[in-house]
C-alpha cells in the first residue's frame, strides 16, 4: 500500500497579501501591541504587511531554523534570541508574534516560551500547531503542503485528478 500524496495549497502573492491584511484587520481589534517580533525567515512578509496595516514601527525577529531541505522538519535550532530591548515586559505581554504558519507547533512552542504573554498570530494554520496560535486567517490539514509566493516560480500544475492516480 502506498502512502497517501501530500496535498499541495499554493499561495500566490495576491493571495497572501490579502490574507496578511485579513490577519491585520483581525488583529487591530486586539492590540495595541509595543511591538512585533517576526520569526524568520517565513514570518518576515506577513509581519511588514501587519505592522504597515496596524502602524506598528518597532520590528524584532526571532531566528528559529527548522525546515533543513524544504520539505521536512529537522531539528530546531535558535540561531538569533530576541533583543531585551524590545521586550521590556521580559514575558511579552503587549507583544505581537507574527509567523506564516503554524504546522506542528514546535517553532511555536519555542516562542511561547521566550514570551509567555505575547500574542501569537499566524497567517496559516495547521491542526497540530492550531492550538498554540491565538488568531490565524485560514485552517489546512495537516497534510497539505503550503507552497509560498517566495519559493515559487512559474510552473505548470498536474490537474488534481492526474495527481491522485496511482
Amino acid at each position: 500500500m502506498t502512502e497517501p500524496q501530500q496535498k499541495a495549497f499554493p499561495v500566490s502573492w495576491d493571495q497572501f497579501h490579502r490574507d496578511a491584511r485579513a490577519l491585520a484587520w483581525r488583529l487591530s481589534g486586539v492590540g495595541p501591541f509595543e511591538a512585533i517580533v517576526t520569526v524568520t525567515r517565513g514570518g518576515l512578509v506577513p509581519a511588514a504587511i501587519v505592522a504597515r496595516e496596524l502602524g506598528t514601527r518597532v520590528i524584532e525577529t526571532v531566528c528559529i531554523a527548522s525546515y533543513h531541505d524544504y520539505k521536512t522538519q529537522g531539528g530546531l535550532q535558535v540561531l538569533k534570541g530576541i533583543s531585551p530591548e524590545v521586550v521590556k515586559s521580559g514575558d511579552g505581554a503587549n507583544i505581537l508574534v507574527i509567523d506564516d504558519l503554524v504546522d506542528t507547533g514546535a517553532t511555536a512552542r519555542i516562542v511561547r516560551e521566550m514570551l509567555p504573554k505575547a500574542h501569537f498570530a499566524t497567517v496559516y494554520a495547521k491542526p497540530l500547531g492550531r492550538p498554540l496560535v491565538d488568531t490565524f486567517i485560514t485552517e489546512v490539514s495537516q497534510d497539505t503542503w503550503i507552497y509560498f509566493p517566495w519559493d515559487m516560480g512559474l510552473t505548470f500544475q498536474p490537474p488534481i485528478a492526474k495527481a491522485t492516480e496511482g
